[in-house]
């Protein structure tokens, strides 16, 4: 009996976390409330200041709260360690290259600013010096995790903002390497106290990031194609989580924090073919460790604190929003940006982090920061993560609307993998004939397959190829199919091709879908799914083969092209006809235009 009830113990706190996500963020989606600002008040209410306090007085309430946030925190930490993965995986060699102005200009000058208008506040609150230029950095880092979450929440990643804000988020989580070497280097007692210490301790970080690219250099792509080859979706998480898992336990083994060896790793697989299936694999485990640390930031919030200090409390939070606002505005209108833009990513990157949750802590436990001061800035850091989804909305409000930013988007870089694009689901002999014939028109595209050996190959060659499972509509998001400008479906596989076709159709009513089919029949299937055009294996070798007949036996070129036109036309009316309540998208002149057949 005691070993039954110490392993309900042991899982209350998953039980109370899975009990949250699944009950009480549905309920803020239905009353449009941001889940950010949800996981972060369930952190309140079941956490040890929260409704934890009055176990003494009614015991059994004991059973839905978390008395120490230390229980959950192994589980939160590996939540901002997956968002670091993900960052990286965003981050191509052609990403980094055309964002190096923003992420190394923009993000430089945000980060030296800001914590220099920081550090001089602290001084003027009578920190010491020491104190204030820890202050200043870490409270000038912004939450990676809720703006991303924001943005993509509102589908704002891609707005000359949204792409800013990412540069700036980049350069603060590379910042944040050197300030966690440098508390952890310098406390009282470490082995690194004096300068050949440090200088080891260096050596060792730096040698450890080459032999995790080393390593991962010459093992990932061999790893992910022989577990691609099994076709098992088990083994690719297997695979992924390992990735994540080894690389940040590396780094951290070297000193590093193991968000650093995440990012390290994403940014390895970023130049795979297997980056876009990474993706759509990671993004749920995130999602929910994500929220397991939002609700640790809230579990951490010492109400006490702002019982006794809530003046404090409230000039920290109002304060640091401010102050970094009135360096980022002006920064990005530096940089080009308007106006409006400009506030947007003031308000968005005003408030703290959640690396102040880490840093704070060890800046307290080695004495650099006395109690008081690090509870009122970790309260302000709370607050103002809680109210990013609000002060996104107040940007929104405040920014006079414009119909266009030409100059924005001019200076503002947008990568290749984010503009309007052909898809090709499917890159054997009929896609890669069909990716021949954009590249000749000087038509971008980008092809989906899940035969790893054929992507390495056609990857070899150049080709913007990944490997992925098409049948996953998350990874036709990854794909951007928001923006795409057609997708083309050849798929030798009619129930696949089928349930892709209807899959992107459900996400987007006007994107122009082509697809192969087998036969007539399975042409008719495919408009009833909602392809704009099929194509017909078997209808289209027939009309070759009368061409060739015809001019063979002397019939002139023109009549032959003609005729041959005129029967496709009829074929297809057929075809059409054997669908009829389908909704048929015709290509135009100018237009993409609908049209509803009758009932025949």
């Amino acid at each position: 009996m005691e070993s039954e009830a110490l392993d309900i113990y042991l899982y209350k706190e998953a039980l109370i976390v899975l009990g949250a996500a699944a009950v009480v963020i549905p309920l803020f989606h239905r009353l449009r409330v941001s889940p950010v600002l949800g996981f972060i008040l369930i952190g309140v209410v079941v956490g040890p200041f929260g409704l934890a306090q009055l176990t003494p007085v009614v015991p059994w309430i004991s059973a839905v709260t978390i008395s120490s946030a230390d229980s959950i925190t192994p589980i939160a930490r590996l939540g901002v360690v997956l968002l670091l993965f993900m960052i990286g995986l965003e981050l191509s060699a052609e990403r980094l290259w055309l964002m190096r102005r923003l992420v190394f200009g923009l993000g430089f000058l945000q980060v030296s600013l800001c914590a220099l208008v920081l550090a001089g506040v602290a001084i003027l609150a009578k920190q010491s010096y020491g104190s204030a230029i820890i202050i200043g950095f870490v409270m000038t880092m912004s939450s990676t995790a809720v703006v991303l979450q924001v943005l993509s929440e509102r589908k704002e990643v891609h707005r000359p903002f949204g792409r800013a804000s990412f540069a700036i988020l980049l350069f603060q989580d590379l910042a944040v390497v050197p300030l966690l070497f440098a508390l952890t280097a310098l406390a009282p007692g470490s082995d690194t106290d004096s300068l050949a210490g440090l200088g080891y301790a260096a050596i060792r970080a730096v040698t450890a990031v080459v032999l995790i690219v080393g390593v991962g250099r010459l093992v990932l792509r061999p790893l992910f194609r022989s577990v691609a080859r099994t076709h098992s979706s088990d083994l690719f998480v297997a695979a992924c989580l390992l990735v994540v898992i080894a690389t940040g336990l590396a780094a951290s083994s070297a000193g590093l924090s193991m968000a650093v060896g995440a990012l390290v790793g994403g940014l390895l697989l970023a130049g795979t073919e297997y980056r876009r299936q990474v993706e759509v694999t990671i993004d749920p485990f995130k999602g929910l460790f994500i929220g397991v640390f939002l609700i640790s930031v809230g579990m951490g919030l010492h109400l006490p604190t702002l019982v006794a200090h809530p003046l404090m409390v409230a000039v920290a939070v109002v304060g640091l929003i401010t102050l970094k606002a009135l360096v980022i505005v002006p920064l990005g209108r530096l940089f080009g940006m308007s106006w409006r833009h400009g506030l947007r990513m003031g308000l968005l990157l005003g408030p703290g982090g959640e690396f102040a949750f880490v840093t704070m802590g060890l800046a307290e436990a080695d004495g650099f920061l006395d109690a008081q001061t690090s509870e009122v800035l970790l309260f302000a850091t709370a607050l103002t993560m809680a109210a990013i989804p609000l002060l996104s909305k107040l940007g929104q409000a405040l920014a006079p609307r414009q119909v266009a930013d030409i100059e924005a988007s001019l200076r503002i870089p947008q990568v290749s993998d984010a503009l309007p694009r052909v898809i090709i689901a499917g890159f054997g002999r009929v896609g890669q004939t069909v990716a021949t014939m954009l590249a000749v028109h000087k038509v971008p595209y980008v092809a989906i397959d899940n035969d790893p050996d054929r992507v390495a190959q056609e990857r070899g060659r150049g080709k913007p190829v990944y490997y992925g499972d098409m049948t996953q509509v998350d990874l036709l998001r990854h794909l951007h199919l928001d923006t795409a400008r057609a997708l083309v479906v050849t798929l030798d596989d009619p129930p696949i091709a089928e349930a892709l076709v209807a899959a992107a159709r459900s996400e987007r009513s006007d994107l122009m879908i082509v697809a192969r089919a087998r036969d007539a029949r399975h042409a008719a299937q495919l408009y009833r799914a909602g392809v704009s055009d099929a194509v017909p294996e078997t209808i289209e070798a027939s009309l070759q083969l009368s061409e060739a007949v015809l001019v063979d036996v002397g019939v002139p070129m023109g009549p032959v092209i003609a005729t041959i036109h005129e029967q496709r036309a009829s074929l297809q009316s057929e075809i059409k006809a054997m669908a009829p309540n389908a909704v048929v998208r015709l290509l135009g002149r100018n237009r993409l235009r609908d049209r509803v057949r009758p009932t025949t």
